[in-house]
């Protein structure tokens, strides 16, 4: 079994930045595209950014980009989102999980896997 453990949370002020990481246990095929995805008090999850292991997709939701940035350590047992500029709507919970394959990926979370106990970020005004 994969696990993923997120950590790198916290709470900081409007423009603030934040790196969160995910560990992840092991690399497989099942867990070869990564993403972070979050969720804020009484709303659906929403998809952040996506990124291949073995390497050449990555991925952005429109509301993060140029803001975000995701990569992985050279071994690929780290997965870090770097977040600058922050802002309060960013504040939510912020979760990693794996799904096979990266393309065609559009912010959608049901079919990823290994979803760990998440990190919480919050940003205030």
């Amino acid at each position: 079994q994969v696990q993923f453990v997120e950590s790198g949370g916290g709470s900081v002020q409007t423009g603030g930045s934040l790196r969160l990481s995910c560990a992840i246990s092991r690399y497989t095929s099942a867990s070869n595209c990564v993403g972070w995805f979050r969720q804020a008090l009484g709303k659906e999850r929403e998809g952040v950014a996506v990124l291949s292991r073995s390497g050449g997709t990555i991925l952005y939701a429109d509301s993060v980009k140029g803001r975000f940035a995701i990569s992985q350590e050279s071994d690929r047992s780290i997965v870090y989102l770097q977040m600058n500029s922050l802002k309060p709507e960013d504040t939510a919970m912020y979760y990693c999980a794996a799904r096979t394959f990266c393309a065609h990926w559009r912010g959608e979370s049901h079919d990823f896997n290994y979803w760990g106990q998440g990190t919480q970020v919050t940003v205030s005004s």
